[in-house]
């Protein structure tokens, strides 16, 4: 196959330190698997602005829009955190979904066995969990305009916009029922129709999407309703699609489930291609900049490879590759390891053995 581009950003924080671990395990894959992997690195988040006043450099964008795919660490922290500045890490985020056409947020939530012990949760109640979020990007009250703060007759009043079109809706609800179709083949729509005016047009769309998937059933949910059957019953969801506000409150309420947010992948993709003839997308793991343990090595780095296997399926048409790395993780985790966040394991190691331990086990994976 032609050798694929990767585009790594590792941003800020521990970011650098679950990306290298994330591409030395995909230098690993494109060994053992026999494909080839040339990763480019650019800069952006609070970096980027120290170094050249912009959360995302044009060539960084350029760099990203010519990858086959883009592997992130994480922005942010407090040294950029003022809400009253008009450049803050996070638009790199948004740059990226813009410019690479990334309207749909993959967010698997499953809970390995290993760590039944490990969530608040009844191990009853998360046993053979295994839930895909699928969350709209691009619209929604994060890119609504008006979105402003003014003065009113009462004094201080601020605006938000929540806004979707008929086609925003039917790419992403069509991605989800896509999805379904290798799953259990079952979409649960979470919305607030009962309120809102664009989750009643998000119901309609999502019945029409549906009579083109007869073999995938399909349930509207109320958005609070659904932020408690989450943790009575999440067992009983199998995709997930919801819009941009409503996925991003639901997918980190989900990771209670898991035990920690650094176990947890994503992938944002869009329908535009890359050279494999495959999804272009951008792949993070789900928890933050955790600037209080930048550079100690005590990042979990589990979220990253698990992100760097989605990387594989999605962007690369390497799903043999992924199933390695993802099987590898669960045999470690298995095997008692285990990083801070997530404790009560045989052996606690950082961020640079987990990873490490990871690779060892794949050799035996992939052999």
């Amino acid at each position: 196959m032609e050798r694929a581009r990767v585009a790594v950003f590792a941003g800020d924080g521990i970011g650098p330190e679950v990306t290298h671990e994330a591409c030395e395990t995909l230098d690993l894959c494109a060994r053992r698997f026999g494909f080839q992997i040339e990763f480019a690195e650019g800069c952006i988040g609070g970096a980027a602005i120290d170094r050249e006043g912009t959360a995302l450099p044009p060539a960084s964008l350029e760099l990203a829009v010519g990858s086959d795919a883009v592997l992130l660490g994480a922005v942010g922290g407090p040294r950029w955190d003022d809400p009253q500045s008009r450049i803050r890490p996070e638009q790199a985020l948004l740059g990226l979904r813009r410019g690479l056409e990334l309207f749909g947020n993959l967010r698997p939530i499953v809970v390995h066995p290993s760590l039944l012990d490990s969530a608040p949760l009844k191990a009853d109640v998360l046993r053979d969990v295994d839930v895909l979020f699928v969350r709209e990007l691009t619209g929604g009250v994060y890119f609504g305009q008006p979105s402003e703060r003014r003065i009113g007759v009462d004094g201080r009043e601020a605006v938000d916009t929540v806004v979707y079109s008929e086609q925003e809706v039917v790419r992403v609800v069509r991605l989800a029922f896509t999805l379904a179709q290798s799953r259990r083949k079952r979409v649960t729509s979470v919305d607030k129709a009962n309120i809102l005016a664009t989750s009643r047009l998000w119901r309609e769309v999502t019945h029409e999407v549906a009579r083109d998937f007869p073999d995938v059933a399909c349930e509207d949910v109320l958005v609070d309703a659904m932020a408690m059957h989450l943790l009575r019953r999440p067992r009983d969801f199998d995709v997930v699609v919801t819009e941009n506000m409503f996925g991003d409150i639901l997918t980190d309420e989900a990771s209670v489930l898991t035990g920690s947010l650094g176990m947890l992948p994503s992938a944002s993709v869009g329908d535009r291609s890359n050279r494999m003839g495959a999804r272009l997308g951008l792949y993070e793991p789900v928890h933050g900049s955790a600037p209080d343990i930048a550079g100690r090595d005590l990042a979990n780095p589990l979220g990253a490879l698990l992100s760097a296997a989605m990387l594989l399926r999605h962007s690369l048409r390497q799903s043999e590759a992924a199933l390695a790395v993802e099987t590898a993780v669960g045999r470690v985790l298995q095997a008692g390891f285990r990083t801070a966040d997530i404790g009560n394991g045989a052996r606690t190691v950082g961020c640079r053995e987990m990873g490490s331990v990871v690779r060892r086990q794949m050799e035996t994976v992939a052999a």
